[in-house]
C-alpha cells in the first residue's frame, strides 16, 4: 500500500471500480463519517454495513477523477475532487450516473494509533463527503 495520501485516494477509486472491499479504506472508529449522495452514516460500523452492502448491490463502476487535490500534513490530509461517477444497480437494474463533488479528510494510521500499515492503507477516509451539484 502507497505511503500517500494522494495515491491511497487513486486506490480507491479503483477499489470501487474493480469491486474490491471498501472497508479497508476507511476507519473503524466512531468519530468516522461518510456522506454520500443519498444517505449520512456516522461511525466506523454503520459506513462498513453501507460500503458492504453497496459492494453487494452495484457493479460496472466508472470512475472519472477530473480536478483531484490532496494536501498531506503531518499525520492528516485532505482531499477534494470533481467525478464522473456511474454504476449499475444489480437490484433494480437501473443505470446510474452523477457529476459529483468528493471532499474529505484521511488521517495516517502510524500517526492515529500506532497501528502497522501493513493489513491495510497507511491513510485511512476518517470523513468523506460525496454531493452531486444542482443548478440553482
Amino acid at each position: 500500500m502507497s505511503d500517500h495520501a494522494e495515491s491511497v485516494v487513486r486506490d480507491y477509486y479503483d477499489a470501487l471500480r474493480d469491486g474490491d472491499p471498501l472497508v479497508p479504506y476507511f476507519r473503524d472508529d466512531d468519530p468516522t463519517v461518510k456522506f454520500g449522495i443519498s444517505e449520512s452514516l456516522f461511525g466506523g460500523r454503520e459506513v462498513a454495513a453501507a460500503l458492504e452492502a453497496q459492494t453487494e448491490t452495484t457493479t460496472d463502476w466508472s470512475i472519472e477523477s477530473r480536478r483531484l487535490v490532496v494536501d498531506e500534513r503531518d499525520g492528516f490530509a485532505t482531499f477534494a475532487d470533481e467525478v464522473a461517477m456511474a454504476w449499475m444497480d444489480t437490484e433494480s437494474g437501473e443505470r446510474r450516473r452523477f457529476d459529483s463533488r468528493w471532499s474529505g479528510t484521511l488521517i495516517e494510521r502510524a500517526a492515529a494509533d500506532g497501528a502497522a500499515a501493513a493489513d491495510g492503507p497507511r491513510w485511512q477516509f476518517a470523513v468523506m463527503h460525496v454531493s452531486a451539484p444542482h443548478e440553482l
